[in-house]
């Protein structure tokens, strides 16, 4: 069941994440945006901030994405960027009344876990505008990361499909210049990211490692699952041993049973405030609460915003669980519908 989910049904399912035409039938139909719920937990600040508090009172970190991505025009970047900046004066607050004024964490990013950060793909800010789109992209992105900064707060760049790699790091080298608390994220699944993890392991980064979520070509990409998970292991083991910070993103069992191990593992080991698992809002909650309770760092992504639409079928296409859940709870809602 689960190599059909990956040789098969997921292909299509990404595929359907870049359709216009189901995008608008989604974004139209009801029931669909009840169900979106579980992975998004709204549209608007005020709902985010609701999901944040309550993240923050079970022990949890929490970075927030502004969903949005393939920004065509600079209005509608400068929006991303509005946005971008509003939504870190609400964290910030809530950041000013954790720290109980220690400015400590203004003064030295690297000093303790940030609680809170929010992350941002380039394409939101302009990155694929046909002239001068990186140059506008790093300005709108060097004003998010000195708000950030200003607040108390950590920024990770996203990743996005392979054509846009070259260009993100590039933008993400320069922004680390002047913000050397800035974090990336990398894919496992392409083949370069060895090298990659390689390079900002040794720089010292903060590195998101996750599986990857986009339909690349077999070229530059693995696409068979076993494959996918030696390569996001073999990574990690260049992030942990290295100089920076990894952030373990990942539901899979065998990545997160792994990671712990080598955290122990390096010499000198890995602690709490030396590494942390990340996991998606509203997926394996109970094993964030588990591993938060044990005592690690877990950071959950938070989406919101309007620009639901391929982040969602994104979701749906990583795991078997993620889109039998969808359907089910599509078939419980037509079914009360129709009752």
């Amino acid at each position: 069941m689960t190599g059909q989910f990956f040789r098969i049904a997921r292909p299509v399912i990404l595929a359907a994440s870049r359709s216009q035409r189901l995008r608008r039938t989604a974004e139209r139909w009801p029931v669909t945006r009840r169900v979106v719920h579980r992975f998004v937990p709204g549209e608007s600040l005020d709902d985010v901030m609701r999901s944040v508090a309550a993240l923050r009172d079970s022990g949890r970190l929490v970075s927030v994405d502004y969903l949005g991505e393939d920004v065509t025009d600079v209005d509608t970047a400068n929006a991303t960027v509005d946005a971008y900046l509003k939504l870190l004066d609400a964290l910030g607050r809530v950041t000013e009344e954790g720290l109980g004024g220690d400015e400590r964490l203004r003064e030295e990013p690297q000093a303790r876990v940030r609680p809170l950060e929010v992350s941002l793909k380039l394409s939101a800010l302009g990155q694929a505008l046909p002239r001068d789109g990186e140059k506008i992209a790093l300005e709108n992105a060097h004003a998010i990361c000195t708000a950030a900064q200003r607040c108390g707060l950590w920024v990770t760049v996203d990743a996005e499909d392979h054509t846009t790699t070259d260009s993100t790091l590039s933008i993400v080298r320069e922004l680390r210049a002047d913000f050397d608390w800035l974090g990336t994220v990398l894919q496992a699944y392409l083949r370069r990211t060895y090298a990659d993890c390689q390079e900002f392991a040794a720089a010292g980064a903060r590195i998101r490692l996750c599986k990857g979520a986009y339909d690349e070509p077999a070229t530059v990409a693995y696409h068979d699952r076993d494959d996918v998970t030696d390569s996001y292991l073999r990574c990690l083991q260049v992030l942990m041993a290295g100089a920076g910070y990894p952030m373990v993103a990942s539901h899979d069992p065998i990545v997160v049973r792994a990671a712990g191990e080598m955290a122990r593992a390096v010499v000198p080991a890995r602690g709490a405030a030396d590494f942390e698992y990340q996991m998606l809002y509203g997926i394996r909650e109970p094993e964030q609460r588990r591993l938060a309770d044990a005592g690690n760092a877990v950071r959950v992504y938070v989406p919101f915003g309007t620009q639901w639409y391929g982040y969602l079928v994104r979701r749906l296409a990583e795991r078997p669980a993620n889109l039998m859940f969808f359907l089910r709870a599509l078939a419980g809602l037509s079914n009360l519908r129709g009752g």
